[in-house]
């Protein structure tokens, strides 16, 4: 347990670099189950959601170690001892789910017991079976955990039920060894996919269509190690420096940071009247992406016209939904945000009340916000969602005032050196350990 103490409504200024969050980093650890051979990962982040998955794969026998603060070797290609696995992790780790698709190549028939992450209400994993059940893998529900056989990978056309991101990734990584021509329709092209498909790549698999939303996949007998892969840096982590700048009202630049899933975000702000300049374009360390700084300055804002909604790359991304709150409290007028994806996600912006914003919950998914509306510190505990516990965070960063922020750990879960990054920037806030 932690908590963060904070003195907030202070200016930041500096820079302050966007890592590789918990997304990507997560989803490879789990692909390295297709490889046989070595595996350095580089720009790795050591967050919970990480380090937690690292646990749980070093549970059933897989071989990781830290080189640096940030590469990670692994090598999974010994045997598996499934019947070792770790419950708890296993049951608490959403994207576990993926161990579907990184394991039916090796194991016939294994068991997943049900997972847990983000509290967003009912979160159906129907994407996941029918889409996988294509390629000839069988999934039964049991009371606690997931019986998943398989006789035979097949290569298939499939169309994705949902395009989620999690359930995309389960399919690519079942279909990379499925012998033969995998068609993927609808299917999610969001970074943490893109960057799976690249990293898949790298160790020898065939994949065609990277960023669009159909795939087309040869199945390859084996995959190969690895000696370099660069991960891409997160724009959801990118999203909450902006944000955080831009609700403090501070001169900040934040670098490393991918455009292309940032361009819709930083259109609305612009719309908003936030003034920012892109500089020092280049490409990613992994030469997949185009990669620039954005420097913001301090900036009057008004509220957007039409509502505020997320959606599926290439749309605003469902994830900085709420890190838009707490610059919609600080613009003048009123913006509708449609929460539509999650059943129970908008009920925490309800939090930012009690920070002295104005909040209207219309329903579950709607929320009305107006503004400007000066905050004002509190103690709270952080809701059980990684995004609206970092957009309270923020809210509070910019509160005059004393703010404590209880239960911070769902923070940590995604956001890489949080504190460090902060305090560098001029923020005044400290972790306490409980």
């Amino acid at each position: 347990m932690s908590e963060y103490r904070i003195e907030g409504g202070k200016k930041l200024s500096g820079t302050i670099e966007t890592t590789s969050g918990k997304n990507a980093p997560y989803a490879l650890i789990f692909a390295s189950l297709l490889v046989k051979g070595k595996i350095i990962l580089k720009d790795m982040t050591r967050v919970d959601e990480v380090l937690h998955a690292i646990e749980l794969l070093k549970s059933i026998g897989a071989d990781f170690n830290w080189i640096d603060e940030t590469t990670l070797s692994i090598d999974t290609s010994g045997s598996l001892t499934l019947d070792t696995i770790d419950k708890k992790l296993c049951s608490t780790l959403r994207l576990s789910l993926v161990l579907f698709g990184a394991l039916v190549a090796r194991e016939k028939q294994f068991r997943v017991y049900k997972s847990g992450g983000c509290k967003l209400g009912n979160r159906t994993i129907r994407p996941h079976t029918i889409a996988l059940e294509s390629l000839g893998v069988h999934v039964k529900s049991r009371n606690k955990y997931y019986d998943i056989s398989c006789t035979e990978l097949k290569a298939n056309h499939v169309v994705m039920y949902e395009s989620g991101d999690t359930a995309t990734e389960n399919v690519i990584m079942a279909a990379v060894l499925a012998p033969g021509i995998t068609t993927i329709t609808f299917a999610s092209a969001n970074y943490m996919v893109q960057d799976l498909c690249f990293f898949l790549e790298s160790a020898g698999a065939k994949i065609k269509g990277i960023g669009t939303t159909t795939l087309t996949i040869e199945g390859v007998k084996s995959l190969h190690g690895v000696n370099e892969y660069f991960v891409s840096p997160d724009p959801v982590d990118a999203m909450a420096w902006i944000s955080l700048t831009t609700t403090t009202k501070s001169h900040l630049t934040v670098t490393n940071c991918a455009i292309e899933f940032l361009e819709l975000e930083l259109q609305k702000l612009s719309i908003m009247g936030q003034k920012f300049e892109l500089k020092n374009q280049r490409k990613s360390k992994n030469g997949k992406l185009d990669i620039v700084d954005i420097e913001l300055y301090p900036s009057d804002l008004i509220a957007l016209p039409d509502k505020l909604y997320g959606r599926p790359f290439p749309g605003l991304n469902i994830d900085n939904v709420p890190l838009f709150v707490p610059i919609l409290t600080q613009a003048k007028g009123e913006t509708l945000v449609h929460d539509w994806c999650y059943e129970n996600r908008a009920i925490y912006y309800l939090e930012m009340k009690k920070l002295g914003a104005n909040v209207l919950l219309l329903d579950s998914h709607r929320a009305l916000i107006k503004g400007p509306t000066p905050l004002v510190a509190n103690t709270l505990e952080a809701p059980p969602a990684l995004r609206p516990a970092m957009a309270l965070l923020i809210a509070m960063l910019a509160a005059d005032g004393t703010s404590v922020l209880k239960k911070a750990e769902v923070v940590e879960r995604g956001y890489y050196h949080l504190v460090e990054r902060l305090s560098a920037a001029g923020a005044d806030i400290k972790r306490i350990s409980k």
